[in-house]
C-alpha cells in the first residue's frame, strides 16, 4: 500500500481580531493578532478517536506524535496514510493493520491534561549526564526560537535537544500538543528521542512526564513548576525533573544524579 501523508490546513495560526485599547484616559479601536485554536478530530480506520484543541500548524506531526504517545502505533511504518482535510478540521488515518478498537472518545483541551493511560510505563534507563550550565543555555536557545509567542503571546514552546543544541522545537496553545508535534517530527525524520533532553515553557504535569517516559527521554526541564504528581512519577520512572530553569538558576526535583558540577582546573 502506498503511504501518503497530506496536510491541508495552513491558515488561521494567527487570526486578526478587533479590540478596544484603553490607555490612561484614551480609548481606541485596533486590530491585533491572536493565537488560533482548532478542534481537530482524529479518525483511525474510520473510528473517531479524539478531538484535540490545538494551534493549526504542523498538524501532521501532531497527529503522528499523538498516535505514538498514546500507544496506538509503535512506528511510523504502521501508518498507511494520514490526511488532514482542509475544508473540515479532520485527520483521517489509515493503519496497515485492519484490526483496531478505538478507545473511548475524548476531547483534549488546550489547557488540561490529555488523560493518557500510561499506567505501566517502564523506567527510563540512560547514562546521560548534563551540567546546570548546559541546561540553562538550552533554555535560552528555546526562548530565541519562540517565533509565534513573540508575535501573539499565549503560546507554549517545547524542544528536544542534546547537550549542545536544540534538535526539534514546536509551539502550540497546548503544552501536551507540543510534545506530540515533537514526537511526530522525530518519527518523520527518523530521529531517536532516547538520551535526549525535553525543554518546555509550561508547567510540568504528570502527563508531560508520562509522555517523556514513552519517548525514553531521561531529562525534562521547564522554566515553570512541576506538579506534585509529576515529581512522584519522575522518581518512579527514573526521569530527572527540573523546574524554575531561568537566568542562572534551576531546581532539580528528581534524578539529581544526572546533573553534575564540572571540575574547574586551576593552573599553578
Amino acid at each position: 500500500m502506498d503511504r501518503t501523508v497530506k496536510e491541508g490546513i495552513k491558515t488561521g495560526v494567527t487570526p486578526e481580531v478587533t479590540c478596544h485599547l484603553f490607555r490612561g484616559q484614551t480609548r481606541r479601536k485596533e486590530t491585533v493578532a491572536i493565537p488560533g485554536e482548532l478542534p481537530l478530530t482524529i479518525f483511525v480506520n474510520g473510528q473517531e478517536v479524539a478531538t484535540i484543541l490545538c494551534t493549526p500548524a504542523r498538524l501532521t506531526q501532531l497527529v503522528l506524535g499523538f498516535l505514538y504517545l498514546e500507544g496506538i502505533i509503535a512506528d511510523r511504518q504502521e501508518v498507511g496514510s494520514l490526511r488532514v482535510c482542509e475544508d473540515e478540521p479532520i485527520a483521517d488515518v489509515r493503519l496497515l493493520k485492519n484490526e483496531f478498537n478505538a478507545p473511548p472518545r475524548r476531547t483534549i483541551t488546550s489547557g488540561c491534561g490529555s488523560g493518557s493511560s500510561f499506567d505501566a510505563q517502564p523506567p527510563v534507563v540512560s547514562d546521560l549526564m548534563v551540567t546546570s550550565g548546559e541546561v540553562l543555555a538550552l533554555m535560552r536557545q528555546l526562548y530565541q526560537q519562540q517565533a509565534l509567542f513573540q508575535e501573539v503571546g499565549g503560546i507554549h514552546s517545547s524542544a528536544l535537544a542534546d547537550r549542545e543544541k536544540i534538535l526539534v522545537s514546536a509551539e502550540d496553545i497546548g503544552r501536551h500538543n507540543t510534545l506530540d508535534k515533537i514526537m511526530g517530527e522525530c518519527l518523520m525524520r527518523g530521529l531517536s528521542t532516547q538520551d535526549k533532553i525535553l525543554l518546555t515553557t509550561g508547567r510540568i504535569s504528570s502527563e508531560m512526564v508520562l509522555k517523556a517516559a514513552r519517548m525514553q527521554v531521561p531529562v525534562i526541564v521547564s522554566r515553570g513548576t512541576p506538579t506534585e504528581r509529576a515529581v512522584k512519577l519522575g522518581r518512579e520512572l527514573g526521569i530527572t525533573v527540573v523546574g524554575y530553569a531561568r537566568s542562572d538558576r534551576l531546581s532539580v526535583f528528581s534524578g539529581d544524579e544526572r546533573l553534575f558540577v564540572p571540575e574547574i582546573s586551576i593552573s599553578s
